[in-house]
């Protein structure tokens, strides 16, 4: 007696389709698995063993011998225990093998029937609708989050019990209602750059950052509201598009962020890991291979605070996700590739207790400076694009009410300087200014004889490399867009030089 169901995994962020074959044959009973399968996989016979008997069902002594296959493909994670059920159920004649053609099966299983979430259930239905698969049994829980895959019969399952009345009748079974993906055109957030009382030049560039993808490290002395303009980045962004919105909740749902109530990320992703985060939690759990902290920033806003006093590894970890918006690990698996593309707004205090230049407070020696400061490699701040100061605020600018530019107000210049970045890109594979090809540089970054003229001197006299020539000439063109000006002037780059560190 043999069977075969379809189901599906991860493997780091990719999905894939398995069959879970079941045989049941005479001789000395046991439960055998194969397949290069994890422990937790493993343990799903004692899971489904137990889970079958407490639904009523007797397994004859028989032996059992089941192989996920592709066999030679790692596999881990307990959403196999529920196709394994049903394999096992279909080889005792309790259904036909023909119902499950187009059939994904995957949940993991309770001692006591119950079928339970699982991870990554978004990901795995979008590759299954890819495969031509059109129905889908998944655990009830994970049904809300499945049903935004247009296209595919989603079948909740609450108990295994109500798996066999449900197969019995697969196609008038009743479905979970498919749902409309419904881009939000605009999300109200509690924060807005209006609260900020001063700090005109942060905000500006903020807004630089904003509208071309560049990447951003705002330093000054503790209090002067470095927290609250990284955290005010994302309320200017454009909101997420629909295809955004499920590449972002499928990394989510890899690593189990996802829940019944909130089955879909709609706005963009914020993380602010603590400056202790460890190298695996920045970068991907290295056993689970779930993603981390780096992609799940993926198309939202990376703040890392206290920047210096991350550890070295986390910080040089930065330098390929900055640059390609990826993330390659290798492990003993094999190597997965993450993405990675979030805008990094770092804050950095001057010295470590803050205070300097200000010496009636900064007790700080010159070597102890140097030393903080060069915890931040030179790699890693040419891969900044904006470097900005947030100084003391003023007394006189606290007591008075806030009356900066709104949030609404510079997410409509955001919006206006993206779109021409749109029209600007649309024969190429990049979409801001930020990402211009060094073989690109000249036909987009167009400069003037004087403009010429003026980049040399400001290459030479800040000793500039030819990465932080080519930011350089970026931030300047978007500088120019939120002019509205096709040209790059010498105005555009001397504010894009008062930017550099």
């Amino acid at each position: 007696m043999y069977s075969t169901i379809l189901s599906g995994g991860i493997r780091g962020i990719t999905s894939y389709i398995a069959k879970v074959e079941v045989d049941l044959a005479r001789g000395l009973p046991g439960f055998d698995m194969v397949g290069k399968l994890s422990k937790e996989v493993t343990e799903a016979r004692e899971r489904v063993r137990v889970a079958l008997k407490n639904s009523g069902i007797d397994i004859p002594p028989t032996r059992i011998t089941v192989n996920i296959s592709p066999a030679n493909q790692y596999k881990s994670g307990t959403a196999f225990d529920f196709p394994i059920a049903i394999g096992m159920l279909t080889a005792m004649d309790y259904f036909p093998q023909d119902i499950f053609e187009d059939v994904l099966i995957i949940g993991e299983l309770g001692l006591n029937g119950d079928v339970c979430p699982v991870h990554g259930i978004l990901p795995i239905v979008l590759h299954a609708r890819s495969q031509g698969i059109k129905t889908c049994l998944v655990p009830m829980a994970n049904a809300t989050e499945a049903s935004y895959v247009e296209g595919m019969r989603i079948i909740g399952v609450e108990y295994l019990e109500d798996a066999l009345h449900i197969l019995c009748n697969l196609k008038n079974a009743p479905t979970f209602g498919s749902r409309t993906l419904c881009k939000p055109s605009f999300i109200c957030y509690s924060e807005d750059f209006s609260d900020i009382s001063g700090q005109e030049t942060c905000k500006r560039a903020a807004l630089i950052a904003a509208a071309g993808n560049h990447h951003l490290m705002i330093s000054g002395p503790p209090g002067s509201g470095k927290t609250m303009l990284a955290r005010r980045v994302r309320t200017i962004l454009p909101e997420l598009t629909s295809q955004e919105i499920l590449e972002v909740s499928s990394l989510y749902s890899i690593a189990g962020k996802l829940s019944e109530q909130n089955p879909l990320i709609t706005a963009r992703p914020f993380q602010s890991p603590h400056h202790a985060t460890s190298l695996p939690s920045f970068l991907g759990d290295r056993r689970l291979l779930r993603p981390g902290i780096l992609s799940l920033s993926h198309k939202g806003v990376l703040f890392l605070d206290e920047f210096p006093e991350f550890s070295k590894e986390c910080i040089e970890s930065l330098r390929e996700p900055l640059e390609n918006k990826t993330l390659q690990l290798s492990r003993a698996t094999g190597t997965y590739s993450y993405p990675a593309d979030f805008l990094l707004i770092a804050a950095s205090n001057p010295c470590p207790c803050g205070y300097y230049p200000d010496r009636n407070r900064c007790n700080c020696t010159e070597t102890e400076i140097r030393r903080y400061k060069s915890k931040i490699s030179g790699p890693i701040r040419d891969r900044i694009d904006l470097t900005v100061t947030a100084h003391k605020i003023d007394i006189s600018q606290l007591t008075s009410k806030p009356s900066g530019i709104s949030s609404r107000e510079m997410k409509e210049e955001v919006l206006r300087v993206r779109e021409l970045q749109n029209k600007r890109f649309k024969n190429v594979p990049y979409s801001f200014n930020s990402e211009i090809t060094s073989k690109d540089i000249h036909t987009f970054c167009t400069l003037g004889p004087s403009e010429t003229e003026y980049a040399s001197k400001m290459y030479n006299s800040l000793n500039l490399s030819a990465r932080s020539y080519h930011k350089l000439l970026k931030v300047a063109r978007t500088i120019a867009d939120l002019d509205n000006s096709p040209q790059i002037h010498i105005a555009h780059l001397s504010e894009a030089v008062c930017y550099r560190e």
